[in-house]
């Protein structure tokens, strides 16, 4: 499933702000959030499109570049990210197959209407979060060992 991601909206979902103010906090929060996706979404990087607003943005930002896989988009010709990204939703030949990342009502009618996936921010977050986090748990290969308890019940039911 391809994801496209309104950048913006999930970046301010993730907390993940730099620590200077204007255009350099802008870059540093924008490369520690696609540094963020990179992990979460490991080998599948190449399915995602992250759009960020660029209407108003400073010269000498790209339109388009890979971070780490990810495709970035920024909306330089259009009045936001959202535009952009309902773009992508209305030319898609296969929209069922997309996975539309951001908790503007917006976007999720957009995409709900071309049936394609949605999903808040927030809970998409969380989501990748908690399955990296079981991704790199310790697994266990054994079985536990049973309780004495646990033998003695097995013994009566199999008659032993």
């Amino acid at each position: 499933m391809n994801i496209i991601i309104d950048g913006y909206n999930l970046l301010h979902a993730s907390g993940v702000f730099g620590d200077e103010r204007g255009p350099k906090g802008f870059e540093q929060s924008r490369t520690a959030l696609l540094d963020l996706l990179a992990d979460l979404l490991g080998e599948n990087a190449s399915k995602a499109i992250v759009v960020f607003d660029a209407a108003h943005a400073p010269d000498g930002l790209p339109g388009r570049f890979a971070h780490k896989g990810i495709r970035v988009w920024f909306a330089r010709e259009y009045p936001d990210a959202d535009s952009l990204i309902e773009e992508f939703l209305e030319d898609d030949d296969a929209p069922t197959s997309l996975l539309i990342v951001s908790s503007d009502r917006r976007l999720q009618v957009a995409a709900r209407r071309r049936r394609a996936g949605t999903v808040s921010s927030e809970a998409w977050l969380a989501e990748m979060k908690d399955r990296r986090r079981r991704a790199r748990a310790p697994r266990d290969t054994k079985p536990p060992e049973p309780s004495p308890a646990d033998v003695e019940d097995w013994k009566r039911y199999f008659g032993f």
